[in-house]
Order: C-alpha cells, then sequence, then structure tokens
C-alpha cells in the first residue's frame, strides 16, 4: 500500500476534478502491475494497474489507496474491470465519500466473491486524498496558505520591497509545491503589485497549475504577464457580480474563465468564493498572498495547511505584515494550528502547520 501511495501521489495537482488515485497489483511475492489516476483523471489507476498485469492479475492481490468507482462516467466503473480480471483479493486504504461510488464499489466486489480489505495505511490515505474529501464533503478545495516572511512575520519592507525575503532554495520548494496543487492563488492586489507569473519553474515540469485571482472589480493589468499567458496556462478569475461587464468580457476574450461569486461587507465573499472553486472542481489550492486573502481565508476557517518560510532577516514593525487584520481580541479565538514538520532550507526554515482537531 505504500508503493500505491507515492504512485498515486505522482498524480497530485493534475488529476482535478477526480482523486488522484495509485494502484499495485500483486502476483504471489512479485509485483506485476503498477498505476495511477492519469492527467486530467483518467485512465484511473486500477485500470492502468491491470492493463499493465495482463492476464497476471487472474487471483492476484490488488492495492488500491480509494475505493474503487462504481459508476458510469466516461469510463466503466474499476469495481468491475477488476471483477472482470478476476483478481483474488482488493485491499483498499479509505473508502469513497462521492455519493456516486460510497460502498458501492466495495458491495460490488463482495457480491462478485472477491474478498475486500479495508483500512490499510488509512491515516496516510486521508492526508494524500484530502482536496478530493474536502471537495465532496465541505463542497470547497482544501486551502494551503504559504507565508515567505521575515523573522519577525514581515513580508515586506514599508516601501513595498519584498524580493527575495528568503533565499532559492526556499523558493524552489515553493514551485514543487505548488505543482502538486490544482491551482495557484493570489488576491488583487498582490496581482496589481507583483505582476506575478504563479507558474512552476525550474523543475523541467511541463504541466502547469491553474491560476486563481480573487478581485471583485477585475481591476487587473490586462498587459500583464497573468493576461499574457492566459491561454496557454488556465487563470480563473473569481469577481463580484458588479465587475464591469467590459472588463469580463476582456478577460474571456483572452481565455480566462470567470467565476461571479457574492460579495459580503463590500468585499467578495471568500466562502463563496471558495464554494466555486469546488465547484469548477479544484481539490488542491495553494495560496500565495497577499495579507488581506490570507486573513479572510483563516477569519473564515477554510486553512486546512500553513506552510511558513522564515528568514533570518529582521524588517521591523514599519514593514508590511504577513497576515492582514482580523480583529481578534481574546487569543482563545485565534486560529490554531498543529505543527506537523520543521526542516532548514539552505539558511531558511520550513515550518509547516496543520489544521487542529475539532
Amino acid at each position: 500500500m505504500s508503493l500505491a501511495l507515492s504512485l498515486g501521489r505522482r498524480g497530485q495537482g493534475v488529476t482535478w476534478p477526480n482523486p488522484a488515485v495509485g494502484c499495485v497489483v500483486v502476483a504471489g511475492e512479485r509485483i506485476v502491475g503498477r498505476g495511477w489516476t492519469c492527467a486530467g483523471g483518467r485512465p484511473h489507476a486500477e485500470t492502468q494497474a491491470l492493463a499493465q498485469a495482463g492476464e497476471a492479475a487472474r487471483g492476484a492481490d490488488v492495492f488500491v489507496t480509494l475505493e474503487p468507482c462504481a459508476h458510469h462516467g466516461r469510463t466503466p466503473p474499476c469495481a468491475q474491470a477488476l471483477i472482470d480480471a478476476g483478481v483474488g483479493r482488493v485491499v483498499v486504504a479509505i473508502g469513497d465519500s462521492d455519493p456516486r461510488v460510497c460502498g458501492r464499489g466495495i458491495a460490488m466486489l463482495r457480491a462478485a466473491g472477491i474478498p475486500v480489505i479495508m483500512g490499510v495505511l488509512e491515516a496516510e490515505a486521508r492526508i494524500d486524498h484530502a482536496g478530493f474529501k474536502s471537495r465532496i464533503e465541505r463542497g470547497r478545495p482544501m486551502i494551503t496558505l504559504k507565508l515567505a516572511s521575515s523573522f519577525d512575520g514581515r513580508i515586506a519592507t514599508a516601501s513595498g520591497e519584498s524580493q527575495w525575503i528568503t533565499h532559492s532554495g526556499a523558493r524552489r520548494m515553493v514551485h514543487a509545491m505548488r505543482a502538486r496543487h490544482d491551482a495557484v492563488m493570489v488576491g488583487g492586489g498582490t496581482a496589481r503589485k507583483d505582476d506575478p507569473a504563479l507558474t512552476v519553474r525550474g523543475l523541467g515540469i511541463r504541466h502547469q497549475p491553474a491560476r486563481v485571482v480573487i478581485s471583485r472589480r477585475l481591476d487587473l493589468p490586462l498587459t500583464g504577464r497573468l493576461a499574457q499567458t492566459a491561454r496557454q496556462v488556465p487563470i480563473i478569475l473569481c469577481h463580484g457580480a458588479d465587475a464591469p461587464h467590459g472588463l469580463v468580457e476582456a478577460w474571456r476574450g483572452l481565455g480566462a474563465t470567470l467565476l461571479s461569486c457574492g460579495i459580503s461587507g463590500g468585499q467578495l465573499d471568500i466562502v463563496d468564493v471558495m464554494h466555486k472553486l469546488g465547484v469548477h472542481g479544484l481539490t488542491r489550492v495553494f495560496s500565495e498572498g497577499g495579507s488581506a486573502l490570507a486573513a479572510a481565508l483563516l477569519q473564515n476557517d477554510l486553512v486546512d495547511h500553513l506552510v511558513g518560510f522564515t528568514a533570518g532577516v529582521v524588517i521591523g514593525a514599519e514593514g508590511v505584515p504577513g497576515i492582514g487584520a482580523m480583529g481578534i481580541s481574546r487569543l482563545k479565538t485565534a486560529p490554531r494550528f498543529d505543527l506537523l514538520r520543521t526542516q532548514t532550507v539552505g539558511p531558511d526554515v520550513l515550518h509547516h502547520w496543520v489544521r487542529a482537531p475539532e
């Protein structure tokens, strides 16, 4: 199962809206088939592994990280493919909470006389499939909030200078993190100020995550890098219903996807924004700024992973804080996270936190 999980991770960031599943077929003590969900969500991991195994799949054990699908979509059910291949046993890490599957895949296998074992490396599988499960169960993608800041929590000097607070090793790791998410997200202010490309660079990776920009009025530069590359790398713009029609059409003409979202308190309703991204199919979103967007996500309990890169530089109180005002007056109301890991990345420190159990 550990191998199946590692194979499934190869699909993270490229399989949405489908889960990134891994599958291994074992005949005796020999691995005869391996597979993972391909880009775009199909072919599925099970059919890939079965195709590689061929006749050796008959009577073999199959290890799969998520319950095999039981519904007819663009392809037949994987549960039926396993039955037709005559496998001897299926070992599943976790069940699929998609109502089209949810126990039905397991029931199909057992009805065909195939023993099914559940819960092997369940905790690891829940982490790997957290984005897919979040979209299905909560109607929104899993959110990773990344901050690169000085020792005293500043992301820029008072004059706005921010390149570079952290060093090249940390920036390279950020690109690797981008590649494992479906989309990279920033607020409109960051898009206007930094003119970012929001692409994965320097890793030899062909696939690019989608770029998401949150901008109520769509007042983004039509000559900027995002606009210039909208047809090469997907861009999703979340805007208010009051965004100027001319700008909506201009961005649509450039190839962007436009999502109209609700407004609350004069700003885009970030909860509705995340819901719209979930409906669009996104399962894993990597948020990189700015401070106002970070505050909104935290205030609305939308952050699942908090990733910080801290540099050994001190900017002072006049610098730009990494997170905007949140109106917290009592410590017990502040969002809390549990530490997952820390490591040094060159001269910088990475600290990765996860949502504390409710």
